[in-house]
């Protein structure tokens, strides 16, 4: 599976943005797709999760009421929507599979596909 993100940019705090991974290769009948980030200096995070099939998605604490995961299934794309950056939400955001995990335990499998990840600076 190759996963391609974008969307990324510079972006005033307040602002939205909407980044997009491009899932193409091989394809599994069940999967769960992911956003994580990695500010600067600091560990990767698990930030949203969609189980591909079902649509059904789980978010991590920080995530929660701000950004909104979606997949187009007809474009084989997930998209994450961030709505009222800040400053602290700089990172890079990376996109990911599995199809041995869901979801809801996305967060904490690690998966086994990867973008190559979109820089997003919010700027105060």
């Amino acid at each position: 599976v190759q996963l391609q993100a974008s969307g990324g940019g510079l972006v005033q705090a307040g602002g939205s943005l909407r980044l997009s991974c491009a899932a193409s290769g091989r394809t599994f009948s069940r999967y769960a797709m992911g956003w994580f980030r990695q500010a600067p200096g600091k560990e990767r995070k698990f930030l949203a999760a969609i189980n591909w099939s079902s649509g059904s998605t789980y978010y991590a604490d920080s995530a929660k009421g701000r950004f909104t995961i979606s997949r187009d299934n007809v474009k084989n794309t997930m998209n994450l929507q961030m709505n009222s950056l800040k400053p602290e939400d700089t990172a890079v955001y990376y996109c990911a599979a599995d199809p041995f995990v869901t979801a809801q335990s996305m967060g904490f499998s690690p998966p086994g596909y990867w973008g190559q990840g979109t820089q997003v600076t919010v700027s105060s």
